[in-house]
């Protein structure tokens, strides 16, 4: 199966754990797959450095090397003006060029897309309760 993942959830499950932990460790143990664009990994990259300047350098820029390793990263073709916040319009394009059929999220801006073609947009505890459960 693969899957988009939002940033805020990656943020939070690298610094917060939950049901934002126990996805991406799912993506490092290889039983889900996560897509990205290179886009996206920058925005990633971006926002845990600044968390980790905020907490001022407990935490190892690396600790995202694990994940990035074993993600898909594909170049997105598709252009969609779709979210409210257009910021966002990369993680629909990387779930339809990906074929992902979920991208999992905190944000309500795609939140309440809830659809988008045959991809749904779910919360980190939607989407385990729903993946882990069966």
């Amino acid at each position: 199966m693969r899957i988009v993942i939002d940033t805020n959830v990656l943020i939070s499950g690298v610094f917060f754990g939950g049901f934002p932990r126990k996805i991406l460790s799912a993506v490092v143990r290889q039983k889900i797959v996560a897509c990205a664009t290179p886009e996206i990994i920058n925005e990633y990259e971006e926002i845990v450095q600044e968390m980790i300047n905020r907490k001022q350098g407990h935490i190892n820029r690396e600790i995202l090397s694990p994940l990035i390793k074993v993600m898909e990263i594909i170049e997105p073709v598709t252009h969609v003006r779709i979210c409210r916040d257009p910021d966002d319009d990369k993680f629909l394009e990387c779930a339809k060029d990906s074929q992902a059929l979920y991208i999992v999220s905190g944000d309500k801006d795609l939140l309440v897309i809830k659809r988008f073609e045959n991809v749904r947009i779910v919360t980190a505890k939607d989407f385990c309760e729903e993946y882990f459960s069966g």
